[in-house]
């Protein structure tokens, strides 16, 4: 209990760091008065605009309203659409959630399989095979595969239709269709690292004594493999996924233009394009959050699978 409440501290204070660290940023990046009043923009009405939103008042206190008002869901109001960002960012998020767990949910299952089924395999050569192909296959960036997934199943074999997006409320089946294949281009990159990792770590525990001794005992290669290679050897894996999990949201911000998918990742690119702030800083905030928490939940895990992590803390 006190490992985790000791968690949930640091959480929470690197996302108060974090988030007060990025509202400055964007506070000394531009001011938003000029963009708010357009061609109208004189000194007197920047002044007077400046001050009826408390733009002169010390930084922490606007930052601590701002921090009140997101915790509560109030994000702001963007400067381009005069729309509350959280109705602008929230239903995009649940789409660019959706995608990360997809190709997270991708990863876990094909690459514990491949990787298990690596480790056992007999013959020498189909494993080296295995292994120059998810050496190429890790060095081909997600955004690729994308644009190689669009042009062969979208604009040859049609088996879907680039931009006819379906929301969740329309059409579930067609939303989790229209996703699995930007899913599949973020998930084959990790699924090769991830294969690789479990390969080595899961080989090296096979060469340790306790291994040899369970086989002298009359334990099967399976039984060995799934149960106590795997098994101790899962550690760094369940790390690398954490930060895979943290790192794939970020991916979706350039599959999402790829696959032209409505969620935070082209909100965020036309918001920097315009400077609207005020979206961009929620956005970088989520993110923020996303990332930190992925990593918190893992931190949490790794006492389950392994009790020895807990005596040490």
């Amino acid at each position: 209990m006190k490992y985790v409440l000791k968690k949930a501290i640091n959480l929470i204070l690197t996302v108060v760091l974090v988030s007060f660290l990025a509202f400055c940023a964007f506070q000394i990046i531009g001011d938003p008065i000029a963009r708010m009043l357009g061609a109208e923009a004189t000194p007197e009405k920047i002044a007077q605009l400046r001050e009826e939103l408390g733009f002169n008042r010390p930084v922490m206190t606007r930052y601590l309203e701002w921090a009140g008002n997101f915790l509560r869901g109030d994000m702001g109001i963007s400067y381009s659409y005069k729309l509350p960002v959280a109705e602008m960012v929230l239903p995009k998020l649940g789409t660019t959630v959706a995608l990360t767990l997809m190709a997270f949910v991708l990863t876990c299952v094909a690459s514990i399989s491949i990787g298990v089924f690596q480790v056992r395999l007999k013959s020498a050569r189909i494993d080296r095979l295995m292994t120059v192909a998810n050496q190429i296959i890790m060095s081909i960036p997600p955004f690729f595969i994308g644009i190689l997934f669009t042009c062969f199943f979208g604009l040859v074999l049609h088996w879907f239709t680039p931009g006819y997006f379906v929301s969740f409320k329309e059409d579930p089946a067609g939303f989790f269709g229209y996703l699995f294949l930007p899913a599949v281009s973020i998930a084959i990159p990790k699924i090769s690292q991830c294969v690789k990792m479990l390969r080595s770590q899961t080989g090296a525990e096979l060469e340790k004594d306790y291994i040899r001794t369970a086989y002298s005992r009359g334990m099967n290669t399976g039984f060995a493999v799934n149960y106590h290679a795997l098994h101790n050897a899962i550690i760094p894996v369940i790390s690398f996924l954490a930060v895979s999990l943290a790192e794939m949201l970020a991916s979706c911000i350039i599959i999402e233009q790829i696959f032209t998918i409505p969620g935070i990742g082209r909100l965020l690119l036309s918001s920097i394009s315009s400077r609207d702030f005020t979206v961009v800083l929620a956005i970088v905030v989520i993110l923020v959050i996303w990332v930190i928490v992925v990593n918190y939940i893992a931190d949490i895990i790794y006492p389950l699978v392994d009790p020895r992590i807990k005596v040490s803390k």
